[in-house]
């Protein structure tokens, strides 16, 4: 067993997939000679060669455009975004083209967009966001976002092996803070579409992802001190959502507080709220909750970023609010 980070494990995954497959290759900015701009890709142009791990102009749409003609021709590419902020240079062609070709020309396109995101780094505006939401609309792509290491190698594995388009959100918060111990040489695999118990808890639900899993701990460890059992939810996978997982924890507590990094005018915890509403209203003692990201443009003040963005007091005192209502 060795103890790695979230970065090293999704490099691993990387590694592993590249030497298991000849057809997947890297494409991006930076991220042969220099390793990428948070070193995920280090070490992988040494072992590889160029020809699989290539660093591209800086054009987010021409490198997805390229991935796309690639993924058609039986290639198993892997796009890195700098920071996933730009992907929006993109977005038509992930969703005018790719999340189209299937359907509108039968056209395989088993490539993976991957990069960093998220915020409580004080990288202000331009090198924070979550994008999750901007694609959650879109038919034809699928969208995950570990938080464990586990995941972080299981998810961009599983990314590579499946046959459709996947967004790879990967928080560079976790990068370097968050260990664990995986199994030297074993074939780490987490499914798409299936979510992840954190903790187990009988007086409230939390539903949640990414670096919000961990405030949602620390949440539910406070909460304890005052006898609350608290179950937390890791969706792993935002599309396709695992629908079952989320009811069943809705059934086992009856109250919802739904947790993202997000900004809330258009976040995902309106649509889970919807579905709990359309599959589970019977079961639920309160109304559901949620705590996100202010609506604004992240701040790169540091006070002003914690205030913005979602913290484990946040959590905590939601959780009280749902627990006397």
């Amino acid at each position: 067993m060795a103890d790695v980070t979230y970065l090293e494990a999704l490099r691993e995954g990387l590694r592993e997939e590249m030497a298991r497959d000849e057809r997947v290759f890297i494409l991006g900015e930076d991220v042969g000679l220099y390793g990428g701009a948070f070193k995920v890709t280090e070490g992988l142009m040494e072992q590889f060669g160029e020809r699989r791990v290539i660093d591209t102009p800086i054009s987010e749409a021409a490198i997805v455009g390229a991935a796309a003609g690639a993924a058609h021709m039986g290639m198993r590419p892997v796009v890195e975004m700098q920071f996933i902020d730009f992907i929006s240079c993109a977005y038509d062609m992930l969703t005018n083209y790719v999340a189209t070709a299937r359907y509108r020309a039968g056209l395989s396109t088993p490539l993976v967009v991957r990069g960093p995101c998220g915020g409580y780094v004080r990288g202000g505006p331009f090198h924070s966001q979550n994008v999750e939401a901007a694609f959650f609309h879109t038919p034809g792509l699928k969208i995950v976002y570990p938080a464990t290491v586990a995941d972080a190698k299981g998810l961009i594995k599983s990314a590579i092996r499946d046959e459709d388009p996947v967004i790879y959100l990967e928080h560079k918060w976790l990068y370097r803070r968050v260990k664990a111990e995986l199994p030297d040489g074993a074939d780490v695999l987490t499914p798409i579409g299936e979510a992840r118990l954190a903790r187990e808890g009988r007086d409230l639900s939390i539903v949640t992802y990414g670096a919000t899993v961990w405030k949602a701990l620390e949440a539910a460890d406070q909460l304890a001190q005052d006898g609350m059992s608290v179950e937390v939810l890791d969706l792993r996978t935002l599309v396709p959502m695992d629908d079952a997982a989320i009811m069943r924890s809705v059934r086992k507590t009856s109250k919802v507080l739904i947790v993202h990094e997000d900004t809330r005018t258009g976040g995902i915890a309106g649509e889970i709220a919807a579905r709990i509403n359309e599959q589970a209203f019977e079961w639920l003692d309160s109304p559901i909750m949620r705590v996100t990201a202010h609506d604004v443009p992240l701040p790169y003040a540091p006070t002003l970023e914690d205030f913005v963005l979602p913290q484990t007091e946040d959590i905590v005192k939601a959780a009280r609010w749902l627990a006397k209502y």
